[in-house]
């Protein structure tokens, strides 16, 4: 990635329809400054704390207040080594703070963290808050649910384990233990275009996987941070919901590509003189035997030759086998290296006209309950935007009307009455 390409980005939290508190929380740092760049990279935070009343709210704050701090401050060489360290830390201060209270003890909180540098995006993560790619047709959940639902899953090779309403538990979070495992994953490649989202289970557990893809896909990331949220309280909204959308831009066509940086060398992942003499004393052998056998005697030349191919093999076994092992060993001390993990699940985005079709179903129910309950909606705006998307859907314009219809809908949702509940969307798999 590179530092003239712009991100264009947008963060949405809402409290959901059957909450009194929000416990999500979430943070992002563009850098302005090409030092800062290249040294760290964009960073987008996301929490979604546990404990109930104001101890997941405490601790999904302390999370996006440290691991910014904590990535960005660290004088560690690498970016991959900083945000894990980071991650270590904000569990540390939150384990602490929970130690002091009674009240506060065993509070924790999720936490993702994504970081654009010029190396790639590297992912850190911690919980069942996800952190999604989308490029071109193909969405990618790019973290691993710590949850005990995706951990049986694992376990037994199969989606078929029923754990009833015990499959939402999580595994693994910042704060109830004194240390933390954290998944990082990265560097990956970035292209122009990408974009990345972040959300919390609030999120994921309402919209699927196609839709989140073709929304953000379609959509401005206001206007698909905006859509993704009410989507979820149309669906009940049972839980806080919370997003981050991310979008990658071009490179201007005068930017020429940078230098590479040259690799450093390291003198493990070399055979050296020694080895080198070796090759060569066992080749020079295999040579004297081939023509002793060829001028002299043949029975001495070719046991001599024999002996001498045996050598060479056996040196050229152990030389790959020396090389694989300091290789290990370099892998082992390196902490940024790139780790080319495939994504833990995949799935096709919606087709535009899949979407704009989807999304004029829900309008139409969510315009049914609303004019039943009085909301108190300004529907000659609403019948305008939606005359404009069915009439872009007639002329096949479908990201168009996938724009017109989300403005509908947030004409109506921005009425909802925080004290009802919305319509569950029929189109709901």
């Amino acid at each position: 990635m590179y530092w003239e390409q712009t991100i264009q980005h947008a963060t949405h939290t809402d409290l959901g329809l059957r909450r009194k508190n929000n416990e999500d929380a979430a943070a992002v740092h563009v850098c302005t400054d090409h030092d800062e760049w290249r040294r760290r990279g964009h960073l987008f935070v996301v929490a979604d704390g546990m404990g109930g009343h104001a101890v997941g709210e405490l601790a999904s704050r302390m999370a996006i207040e440290t691991v910014p701090h904590a990535f960005l401050k660290s004088q560690e060489g690498d970016a991959r080594t900083a945000l894990l360290k980071s991650i270590e830390e904000a569990n540390a201060a939150i384990h602490a703070r929970g130690s002091q209270n009674p009240d506060f003890l065993h509070m924790g909180t999720t936490c993702d963290a994504l970081a654009l540098t010029p190396k790639g995006v590297i992912v850190a993560h911690v919980g069942d808050s996800r952190v999604y790619r989308v490029r071109r047709d193909r969405i990618d959940q790019l973290t691993f649910d710590h949850s005990l639902q995706w951990e049986m899953e694992r376990l037994h090779g199969t989606s078929s384990v029923d754990l009833g309403h015990h499959k939402n538990v999580i595994t693994r979070s910042l704060g109830p233990e004194e240390t933390v495992r954290v998944d990082i994953e990265g560097p990956y490649p970035v292209m122009p275009g990408d974009i990345f989202v972040l959300c919390s289970d609030g999120l994921s557990n309402q919209v699927q996987d196609p839709e989140i893809g073709a929304v953000v896909r379609e959509l401005s990331p206001h206007q698909s941070a905006q859509l993704l949220i009410h989507l979820a309280n149309i669906r009940g909204g049972p839980d806080n919901s919370t997003v981050i959308v991310a979008r990658v831009g071009d490179l201007p066509a005068n930017v020429p590509p940078p230098a590479p940086e040259p690799e450093p060398v390291d003198d493990r992942d070399s055979l050296g003189w020694g080895w080198l003499g070796g090759f060569w004393g066992v080749s020079m052998t295999l040579f004297a035997g081939l023509a002793i056998m060829l001028l002299k005697d043949p029975v001495v030349g070719a046991v001599i030759a024999s002996l001498a191919a045996i050598g060479l093999v056996g040196l050229l076994i152990a030389a790959v086998r020396y090389r694989h092992k300091m290789r290990q060993a370099i892998a082992q001390d390196d902490d940024s290296q790139t780790l080319y993990s495939r994504p833990h699940r995949t799935a096709t985005v919606l087709s535009s006209k899949e979407l704009l079709e989807r999304m004029l179903a829900i309008d139409s129910e969510l315009e049914r309950a609303a004019r039943e309950d009085g909301w108190n909606v300004d529907w000659d705006k609403h019948a305008e935007e939606l005359d404009l998307a069915r009439e872009a859907l007639k002329a096949r314009r479908f990201a168009r009307g996938v724009r017109d219809v989300s403005r509908s809908i947030d004409l109506i949702m921005s009425q909802l009455p925080r004290g009802g509940s919305a319509p569950k969307s029929p189109d709901r798999k």
